[in-house]
């Protein structure tokens, strides 16, 4: 099979461009493991967990992850709270960031995610969805620059790939990688990006930690089904459409407001009221490629497929240019 190679994988030491996004519960050590395996960059999800069930999460520290390779990222939640912030925004390591810090740094993890906020310099990786976000996370001394697109799933913008991914490339011309002393910069894929950030088609895997529940709902999910709501969350959150969370973004718009200018997520205040609600206001994240999902396979297969029809396509494009001899 046909490799890719860009900057990414040769920083690393993977063998194909493709990145596991760290979605809690969906991307647990098994899930990274496997990733890993297959040849690509397994991250697990770190959110909402304590530095001791963190460090037994890292791939080959839990039972069934032996002979792993050791090759693995975790995915942070650190937002912003205070200040012009907002709101709803809460501390999700509960006070514990530097002692998570410290499992993930002896634990001699290769990549460490920060998502949905401005990182501490020593992080490596900072999610952006809108371009603005480049120049804060640069500023900060980051390594990489992951562009979060409005298709995706779970906490994302709504600025679409085609627009975001060469708008980052762009705004991190002539800034170099501390790591590497390369410029941050990847011309090897059609929009410039050095690597995919894949979570929604892992989720559909077999080793993901995602109930069978969350499966199903993906895999029965159409092009119109993977909406955006703030309920959840505070922030723009993109997961499968539902009864109740058409009831919110349609007929509840101003309680949605209210509660949410006072520092109130609404799913929580509702819950409070009503907890025999608590099975239809479940969340399942999932972004558009959803629609396109049928199946549940190995992350072995998933891989291979990827890399085998990306490998086909770019041999193609390659094959529609021509340089013309000066002789």
């Amino acid at each position: 099979m046909a490799t890719i190679t860009t900057p990414v994988t040769e920083l690393f030491g993977i063998k194909h461009p493709i990145l596991l996004a760290g979605m809690n519960v969906a991307a647990g050590p098994e899930l990274a493991a496997a990733v890993t395996n297959a040849g690509g960059l397994g991250v697990i999800g770190g959110h909402g967990y304590t530095p001791k069930v963190l460090r037994q999460q890292i791939p080959g520290n839990k039972a069934g992850s032996e002979g792993s390779q050791r090759t693995f990222g975790v995915d942070l939640l650190i937002p912003q709270v205070g200040g012009n912030a907002r709101k709803t925004n809460y501390d999700y390591q509960k006070g514990q960031l530097n002692e998570l810090l410290d499992v993930i740094i002896e634990e001699k993890t290769s990549l460490f995610v920060c998502a949905v906020g401005v990182p501490p310099q020593h992080a490596v990786e900072k999610m952006v969805g809108h371009p603005k976000h480049v120049t804060k996370a640069l500023a900060m001394g980051v390594d990489l620059i992951c562009a979060q697109a409005g298709e995706g799933g779970g906490h994302t913008g709504d600025t679409p790939a085609s627009i975001l991914i060469p708008a980052c490339v762009d705004a991190v011309k002539g800034h170099k990688s501390p790591l590497t002393g390369k410029p941050v910069l990847a011309a090897n894929l059609a929009w410039g990006a050095q690597a995919v950030w894949v979570g929604t088609r892992f989720v559909a895997s077999k080793e993901a930690g995602a109930p069978k529940a969350h499966k199903d709902a993906l895999l029965s999910a159409g092009y119109e089904d993977a909406i955006t709501t703030v309920i959840y969350t505070g922030r723009p959150l993109r997961v499968r459409r539902t009864p109740y969370i058409e009831d919110w973004n349609n007929n509840r718009q101003a309680e949605i407001k209210e509660l949410t200018s006072k520092g109130i997520i609404p799913v929580n205040h509702d819950l409070e009221r009503h907890p025999e609600k608590s099975i239809e206001a479940r969340a399942w994240l999932i972004g558009r490629v959803a629609a396109l999902i049928n199946d549940v396979l190995p992350a072995q297969q998933i891989i291979d497929d990827m890399v085998a029809e990306a490998s086909k396509i770019l041999l193609h494009n390659a094959s529609l240019v021509t340089v013309k001899s000066k002789l």
